[in-house]
């Protein structure tokens, strides 16, 4: 694999920061920490630029709050604006292009031009493939994924594609400001992304496993033979525990999908359908009786019409929209 050098300017290069400071403030641009480098944003990006060339940037202090996500209580961490969630969408518009070559076309979450939909398809693509015979499915997550990775791994791991080094300063700077990597980074994302990109490519290149689906730490793999399933999960254990110091959530299961459903990315599988996740189509429903109630506009229904378009079953769609109308 070939190694990346001499980008490092393109990072602090003045048309990068402004277009890093475009990106950082979407849907943010009222918020009092936007609106303060707003009147001054060729000081403060001017600023940023000497920080990087002198190499005097300090990831700053996280705030740590916690949020119900999913039923679960997750720890977020946040960086103030300046200068460093500005410097983190600089580093990615440079760096993605880059690390994106790197990972399989089967991973999914926050990759340009991919996403839950394009996973979707996929998954229902590979069924369609198996389903002359009985599909089995091996459905598993790992165990507290992000607080979990070994920042000297992820190091290394950064390292097998850059050799930069004021590059990697920079990153070593963001990696080992806390111990794993925070939610709430805009970079954690990709970085839970190569991660698991070796693990990845051995699944589908060594193990020759075509029809595996990451999104994130959710892990799926399809196949006709149940005790070959078996066999696979022992080894993946191994392999996450040994290469990246990682371990699956018990929660793991092999099972037929034609009597018991996969769900995957808010969508329920079988071996002929796509049908709507349980939770979602409950918070559409909940979203309706606000609307009934006129406590929340037609319009405000309009983003789950994004998960209906792909099932199969539209009724409850159509039943609710005539209640209201």
């Amino acid at each position: 694999m070939k190694r990346i050098n001499n980008i490092f300017e393109k990072i602090y290069e003045i048309e990068n920061l402004k277009l890093a400071h475009q990106n950082a403030q979407k849907n943010k641009k009222n918020y009092s920490e936007v609106k303060k480098i707003n009147k001054n944003e060729e000081i403060y990006l001017a600023k940023l630029q000497q920080m990087l060339i002198e190499k005097t940037f300090k990831n700053s202090e996280y705030k740590i709050f916690k949020k119900i996500d999913k039923g679960k209580e997750r720890e977020i961490y946040k960086l103030p604006y300046f200068p460093d969630r500005i410097l983190h969408h600089a580093i990615l518009q440079i760096l993605e292009p880059i690390w994106k070559k790197t990972l399989i076309k089967n991973t999914y979450q926050s990759i340009k031009g991919r996403g839950i939909h394009k996973a979707m398809k996929n998954v229902k693509k590979s069924i369609d493939e198996l389903k002359e015979n009985r599909i089995y499915c091996l459905k598993m997550d790992v165990q507290k994924y992000y607080p979990s990775i070994d920042n000297q791994i992820l190091k290394q791991v950064i390292r097998k594609k850059i050799k930069d080094k004021n590059i990697l300063w920079l990153l070593d700077e963001i990696i080992d400001s806390t111990t794993g990597v925070p939610i709430g980074n805009y970079l954690s994302q990709y970085f839970g992304n190569l991660y698991l990109s070796e693990f990845d490519h051995w699944i589908m290149e060594i193990k020759k496993q075509k029809h595996y689906f990451r999104y994130c730490d959710d892990l799926v793999i399809l196949s006709h033979n149940k005790d070959e399933l078996h066999d696979l999960l022992k080894e993946i254990k191994t392999f996450l525990n040994e290469k990246l110091h990682l371990k699956l959530k018990s929660n793991y299961q092999i099972f037929p999908i034609n009597k018991r459903k996969l769900d995957f990315l808010g969508f329920r599988f079988d071996e002929k359908n796509i049908f709507l996740r349980k939770s979602i189509a409950k918070s559409f429903k909940r979203k309706i009786i606000d609307v009934r109630k006129l406590k929340n506009p037609l319009n405000s229904i309009a983003s789950y019409w994004g998960w209906f378009k792909y099932i199969d079953d539209k009724q409850l769609w159509n039943i609710q929209l005539e209640n209201i109308q």
